[in-house]
């Protein structure tokens, strides 16, 4: 892996760009053999680095630079116009960009002069510096501190880029840009706004005066392809048995909660458990941006509206669940419940609504139930504090919960059913725990998920809807999944 020297730290660390540059080949001269790299001065390493990078794509990189430059230049206000006509500036950018580039001393062939203009009017008229960033499948969030700091997260790590853009109008422009492509409009007087581009990404911008030193944007990416249970099993979020557990859930309409801190994969898994919705079943999804991503045909989503520079328009989750239980749902999903929607939703799982998904911010499963308590008592009613807690204990079904680790993997850490009252308290029993002591597993991430061999009381009425679990995925697991010479598969069950 590539390295590089961060001021005031004493050790190399990884590349902004994430990717990592082959190390020269050993020598065949004469002479002692070299060290391994490991041993050697932080100079020498940087100096091999160096040494293996292209020339080729620094010079290319100068020649992008001076383009892009010259196009901002001579385009002026038209540039930060964004009401002006899109066919028109393409046909303008193009123009100065090929002057430029015959402009340019450069020696290049007619592939790399097609690669370098193709790449100016992408930042031009896509999305500036990030557009590159945006097509990288493998990071998953974008952060933009300003015009010179842009990171990037891939595979759970946060990492700087050496992206950057021209000055703090051109932010501006590609923070203006990507609003108004959904509708919205952000300045000084109106300074945030959330929003989504139309992969689904979602997108935070907030400017000056809020943010000091801004504007900043935010843009967390998703799958074009949606995750699959599989999926979730290769990247070791989850057991194949808690898979089939969880799967049974859904199909058998349970009603589940899925907690966790910010970044944790909630709404992943959220799009991982509602496929396993019935086709011939009406869902009816509510976000604030629209992030789901069902396959099936008969899905109603709605989304919330903030209210507009007056002050005026809002409708929030709260009021779109109401309308949603006139529209004949079989299925309710809220993307994340955060205020007094709660409550609707826990009326709406009592009064024939089964089978409801949600998410909420928590630390653990307890706290998510504390959570759900608060913001009921957020709808504005005057409730007793056991009311409430029949309500969740009769309402909700199972939490899973999800963790971020320390080496960046995100992973279902509890399977919690939600017991009956006892005295003034919710009973929770963990069905699956999971175990940080446990060893590594077959692919090198400490710990495991395991189950506690305690069976849920909810397998009975599972039973009753026709859906039938192996009581073997309930059996405390030392090793392997492996139950008396039977392996484990998400989609076949316990096999010979």
């Amino acid at each position: 892996m590539s390295t590089s020297w961060e001021p005031g730290k004493g050790t190399a660390s990884s590349s902004g760009d994430g990717g990592s540059r082959s190390q020269p080949g050993a020598s065949a001269t004469s002479g002692p053999t070299a060290p391994p790299s490991s041993n050697k001065t932080l100079y020498g390493r940087l100096q091999e680095g160096l040494a293996s990078a292209d020339p080729r794509t620094e010079v290319l990189d100068g020649v992008r630079e001076r383009a892009h430059r010259r196009v901002i230049s001579e385009l002026g206000p038209v540039f930060y116009n964004n009401l002006v006509d899109q066919n028109e500036l393409r046909a303008r950018v193009a123009r100065i960009v090929q002057a430029a580039l015959q402009a340019e001393r450069t020696p290049m062939s007619a592939a790399e002069a097609a690669r370098v203009a193709q790449s100016v009017t992408d930042d031009v008229l896509g999305f500036g510096p990030i557009e590159r960033l945006l097509h990288d499948t493998s990071i998953s969030e974008i952060m933009v501190n300003g015009p010179e700091r842009v990171y990037i997260e891939r595979n759970g790590k946060i990492l700087p880029t050496k992206v950057t853009f021209v000055d703090e109008a051109h932010l501006r422009h590609v923070v203006g840009r990507i609003v108004a492509e959904v509708g919205r409009h952000i300045d000084e007087s109106s300074p945030m706004v959330d929003a989504r581009l139309a992969d689904g990404s979602r997108v935070n911008a907030i400017y000056p005066p809020l943010a000091v030193g801004g504007p900043f944007l935010t843009i967390r990416k998703f799958a074009a392809d949606p995750f699959t249970l599989d999926d979730l099993v290769g990247f070791g979020t989850l057991t194949p048995q808690v898979g089939e557990l969880l799967r049974a859930c859904v199909q058998g309409r349970a009603n589940l909660l899925v907690s966790g801190g910010a970044s944790t994969g909630k709404t992943t898994l959220l799009n991982v458990l509602s496929s396993f919705i019935p086709p011939d079943e009406r869902i009816i999804t509510i976000e604030d941006a629209k992030e789901l991503q069902l396959r099936q045909r008969h899905v109603v989503s709605l989304e919330s509206r903030p209210a507009n520079t007056e002050g005026k328009g809002e409708v929030a989750i709260r009021d779109l669940l109401r309308n949603a239980l006139r529209m004949r749902p079989d299925r309710i999903i809220i993307g994340e419940c955060r205020s007094g929607e709660a409550l609707d939703m826990l009326q709406a799982m009592n009064t024939g609504h089964d089978g409801s998904l949600t998410t909420v911010h928590a630390n653990s499963p307890r706290d998510a139930l504390s959570r759900v308590e608060t913001m009921t008592l957020m709808a504005g009613f005057d409730l007793p504090m056991r009311a409430v807690r029949e309500q969740v204990s009769s309402a909700l079904d199972v939490i899973v919960h999800l963790s971020r680790l320390r080496d960046g993997s995100r992973r279902v850490t509890h399977v919690t059913e939600v017991g009956h009252m006892e005295g003034e308290m919710v009973l929770l029993q963990d069905i699956f725990a999971f175990d940080y002591r446990s060893g590594a597993d077959g692919a090198g991430r400490r710990g495991q998920l395991r189950a506690t061999g305690i069976r849920p009381h909810f397998t009975e009425r599972l039973a009753d809807r026709g859906i039938h679990l192996d009581p073997a995925i309930f059996e405390p697991q030392v090793g392997p999944p492996r139950v008396d010479g039977r392996s484990y598969s998400s989609t076949a069950g316990w096999l010979k």
